[in-house]
């Protein structure tokens, strides 16, 4: 059998190899049901192979996209004087990974998920670099620029993702997402240090000393770039998309022949998949817990440092207690996708939600003592986590497989452009009604979700085990 699986680069997403058809209709036959192709042994091993693949390019590419969390904000202040535009300029980061989500969605529907990531992390490159000559010419232009090609990077680390649960047994999927997300966080926590050994880095090349972190920034991203567009073979999602077609003959009682149909282009039209994921009940608790959920982190995270500098903590705390956040969002993401997989994604969803309701707690009860800070937003990283892990999954499930992809895209660029929103209105918020504001519209969020919750359809609940 394993000389069966066959390179599809190039052919028809629908193309399915003679023998594998052969067999899902025979085993279709047999048990009446549609059998689960993911567990045929060479599908086994593709997937063991490819989620490796995925891994490493995700570790590379967090890695260089790290140097947005610290680098990336130095740089904007330098370059610009005004503190109004360097707040644009840092937004534009997160402008840029809404803009690239669903191009690069479609592009992955097309050519498969080894073009489309591997053009992802090359963009990102390419936005390093201009953000490069933006430290040269203190060009705040190219420094918009770049950050919004730089995005493209974030965009395809969150697609990473999903490209993870294409050949996923659909009762391991959330464990297999997971395993992705939880990798990010060797890129997320050692990203942000880029700065150390970027500047003798640019000592040597005779540039600004920020420049030095987006050219090692640029290496990384590129490396994730080519570790992808080599070694993800088969393709994970054509594998899938042969196979779903195969199924769908078959259920339709249809001549096992390759189609020569491909996706229109109205099908990756964000007018078109939005209105259909919020038709659908668990897709829509699914997007709302996504992005609620993201937007709650960003919102409060966002002001923490300012909140605790203005209450004289020293920077020392500041950055132990982003760390332990970052923490929070990925260490114990393999336990959220297996708790995912046995419990349901809407009870982890839900569990997530309790979890940002006592973040926001703690932060209004501890108030002006800011060294206190750091339990509130370990927990908002792990709500965060209770969210997005489980969120994915179930939107993944529950969308017709012709626009999942999309939909992933789509869910994503959403994702973004709320949380650039919310980023840009933290800052006022926090002027206004304080610290204590932002968490009582943590709380308020979280009361969405949950409420939305209530209405799901009781098989919702149901675990995929």
């Amino acid at each position: 059998m394993a000389s069966d699986i066959v390179e599809t680069e190039g052919l028809d997403p629908n193309f399915v190899a003679p023998s594998l058809l052969d067999e899902t209709t025979e085993l279709a036959e047999e048990s009446g049901n549609a059998p689960e192709w993911q567990a045929l042994p060479e599908i086994v091993s593709s997937q063991a192979r490819s989620v490796k693949v995925l891994i490493a390019a995700q570790i590379f590419g967090s890695f260089g996209m790290g140097a947005s969390a610290s680098v990336a904000i130095l740089l904007a202040q330098s370059v610009i004087d005004s503190e109004a535009l360097a707040g644009v300029a840092r937004t534009s980061l997160t402008l840029g990974a809404a803009v690239f989500g669903i191009p690069l969605a479609i592009l992955a529907t097309r050519r498969g998920r080894r073009f489309s990531l591997s053009s992802g992390w090359a963009l990102g490159a390419v936005g390093a670099l201009v953000l490069v000559l933006a430290a040269i010419l203190s060009s705040a232009v190219l420094l918009i620029a770049g950050m919004l090609l730089f995005g493209a990077g974030t965009a395809t680390g969150l697609q990473t993702r999903f490209s993870a649960t294409d050949m996923a047994l659909p009762k391991k999927r959330g464990r297999t997402l997971s395993y992705v997300v939880w990798f990010g966080l060797f890129g997320s926590v050692l990203g942000p240090n880029l700065g150390f050994p970027g500047e003798y880095v640019a000592r040597w090349l005779g540039l600004p000393l920020l420049a030095g972190a987006f050219v090692l920034a640029a290496l990384l991203l590129a490396v994730a770039a080519v570790l992808t567009l080599v070694f993800l073979r088969p393709d994970p999602l054509k594998v899938a998309q042969s196979h779903h077609a195969a199924a769908a003959r078959v259920a339709a009682g249809a001549n096992p022949v390759p189609a020569t149909t491909v996706p229109s282009k109205k099908r990756g039209a964000f007018r078109t998949v939005l209105p259909a994921i919020w038709s659908i009940p668990t897709a829509r608790f699914a997007l709302i817990a996504v992005v609620v959920s993201h937007v709650s982190m960003v919102s409060l995270m966002t002001m923490t440092p300012v909140f605790m500098e203005m209450n004289g903590a020293t920077v020392t705390l500041v950055g132990i207690t982003i760390s332990v956040h970052v923490l929070g969002m990925f260490a114990f993401a393999p336990l959220v996708g297996w708790a995912s997989d046995r419990l349901g994604a809407p009870a982890v969803i839900v569990i997530g939600q309790v979890i940002f309701l006592g973040s926001a707690i703690a932060a209004i009860v501890i108030g002006p003592e800011s060294t206190m800070l750091t339990p509130s937003l370990f927990l908002l990283g792990l709500g965060w986590s209770c969210g997005t892990v489980p969120g994915s999954i179930l939107l993944s499930s529950s969308v017709p497989t012709e626009i999942r992809t999309t939909s992933q895209g789509v869910v994503d660029a959403v994702m973004n452009a709320v949380a650039a929103l919310a980023a840009l209105c933290s800052g006022p918020v926090f002027v206004l009604i304080g610290f204590s504001g932002l968490a009582i519209g943590v709380i308020i969020l979280a009361a969405i979700v949950l409420a939305t919750a209530l209405v799901l359809p009781r098989a919702a609940w149901l675990p995929r085990s």
